[in-house]
């Protein structure tokens, strides 16, 4: 008994030795194969999932580290749970994907499904007529006068009126104020005024949250962590089952759809009351609602567009303060130029005066390039293809292009890729008169490209042009904390605990 002991426990170590060494043998083989394919190591039918549970907490850095290395910027990532996903910060084959073979590559059914509860049929969640149907119609709303001035009159009102007089408040009270909860306030006042016609009165600390806001917190942030999850059954299991984060997920967008499907029947019977014209008509709801269409489209319409507004400006605009408070010069130079402008409290901030103020907008796309709002967009391939690097992309494959990673290529911003300077935006022949340069949409894609380009890109400038013109020439920004904040990507990426400031008046 004792001899059959010992003998079953020594083969237990043989075969425990052997099976160890395999693996090692198979560590080696994969990680020198994963170095030709450009993507980190790799196991048979794991795939990356270690190195991916490893770098979870760090998986922008990670990325883009693995791109650093790649000679095209491209990588190839396999692991288990998830389709095959080709990730590349090289301009040329994002042009491929958002352009020149742009039909090839749809968002695809494993995207919408990831946001399909949540935006429902909207714009930013479909392919195909659907898209191209709702896209001829925003972009024939978005380009007319009448909503322009609209945005502009919807800015004054609530910058004057609420986000001046908090700011000031905080100052005369010495009191210690989270900007980017601030700004996320500001920027749903403002989307929910211009998509909407509804003031859900955010900026008005003194109250509470409305249900909406919060509803729309949990379900963007249940719904980006999706995105991440490293096994996407799992998610589609809970949900299957509502339980946990799936069931408050869908009690979210329940109160989201309720809410924003309760604003739009007030709309309609305050239109049919009315005798406005399509064209008289200010807010893109009363617009959508007067062409005729039915309440559930217009209802996912709008709810993506509140949700691509809300966020993505704010996040810009902390980004923007933070960096700021850390280069003098760039604070001093936007102020000179409001004030040079304004030509001394004569002019008001309208559409024009705006559209001129280009040391705020290099100061915006620098701080976008460092730290983009989206900070990855994935489409998915129709049938196989070969991207302008040579990549072989499979029929299914996600092909994900990478704006974070992409602003911190040395083959596309050089050695100080990681500095903020304003300065590079400007034409080097021409820096003293303020002329920018034309940079590639698909060098720096952060309101995306081609034929989905965003629509709000212009309406998103003038409003954090207003919003940072508006600070600047009155109050300086001073973070509590000095630290680096840390970038969290969720639908929308934002500071990780917020940015904490103190209010001083700007000397005169």
């Amino acid at each position: 008994m004792v001899i059959c002991f010992f003998l079953f426990v020594t083969l237990g170590f043989f075969l425990l030795s052997l099976a160890f060494s395999f693996m090692q043998e198979l560590h080696s083989f994969y990680a020198k194969k994963s170095v030709f394919a450009h993507g980190p190591s790799s196991y048979p039918f794991l795939g990356c999932l270690i190195s991916f549970y490893k770098n979870r907490r760090r998986l922008l850095d990670w990325y883009t580290d693995l791109l650093s290395e790649s000679p095209s910027q491209t990588i190839v990532v396999r692991r288990l749970g998830a389709r095959r996903t080709v990730v590349t910060a090289n301009p040329a084959n994002v042009e491929y994907m958002l352009k020149t073979n742009f039909n090839n590559f749809p968002k695809g059914k494993p995207f919408t499904e990831i946001l399909g509860d949540l935006l429902g049929c909207g714009i930013f969640n479909v392919d195909g007529e659907l898209w191209s149907t709702q896209r001829k119609l925003a972009s024939h709303e978005f380009s007319t006068k009448s909503l322009r001035e609209f945005v502009v009159k919807t800015l004054q009102e609530e910058v004057e009126n609420r986000l001046l007089p908090l700011l000031q408040e905080a100052m005369e009270s010495e009191k210690v104020l989270d900007l980017q909860d601030v700004l996320r306030r500001f920027a749903f006042d403002t989307i929910c005024k211009v998509s909407l016609g509804h003031d859900p009165c955010c900026l008005d600390l003194s109250k509470p949250v409305p249900p909406l806001v919060k509803a729309f917190d949990i379900a963007s942030e249940i719904s980006a962590m999706r995105g991440m999850a490293p096994m996407f059954v799992v998610w589609k299991i809970k949900r299957a089952l509502n339980i946990g984060s799936e069931k408050k997920l869908k009690e979210a967008i329940k109160l989201v759809q309720d809410c924003v499907l309760e604003i739009i029947r007030n709309k309609k019977r305050a239109l049919e009351a009315e005798t406005k014209c399509r064209d008289d008509a200010e807010d893109l709801l009363s617009r959508l609602l007067s062409a005729g269409h039915d309440e559930e489209v217009v209802r996912d319409m709008v709810i993506s567009f509140i949700m691509a507004g809300r966020d993505t400006t704010s996040s810009a605009m902390s980004w923007l303060f933070w960096l700021l408070s850390k280069h003098q010069n760039a604070q001093n130079m936007i102020v000179k130029e409001v004030e040079s402008m304004l030509c001394n409290g004569e002019k008001e901030l309208n559409f024009e005066v705006l559209k001129e103020m280009n040391c705020v907008k290099a100061c915006l796309c620098e701080s976008m390039r460092l730290y983009p709002p989206v900070a990855w967009d994935s489409k998915h391939a129709l049938n196989d293809d070969v991207l302008p690097d040579g990549t072989f992309v499979e029929k299914g494959d996600r092909v994900t292009y990478f704006p974070y990673g992409m602003g911190r290529m040395e083959e596309l911003w050089g050695k100080d890729r990681f500095e903020f300077k304003p300065d590079r935006w400007f034409q080097e022949s021409d820096a003293e008169n303020g002329l920018l340069k034309s940079v590639s949409p698909f060098k720096f894609p952060v309101f995306q490209a081609g034929p989905r380009v965003c629509l709000g890109k212009e309406m998103a400038f003038i409003q954090m042009k207003y919003v940072v013109a508006s600070i600047l020439r009155r109050f300086e920004i001073r973070p509590v904390c000095q630290e680096q904040p840390v970038f969290v990507p969720l639908l929308t990426a934002h500071m990780a605990g917020g940015l904490n400031v103190l209010v001083r008046r700007r000397a005169s």
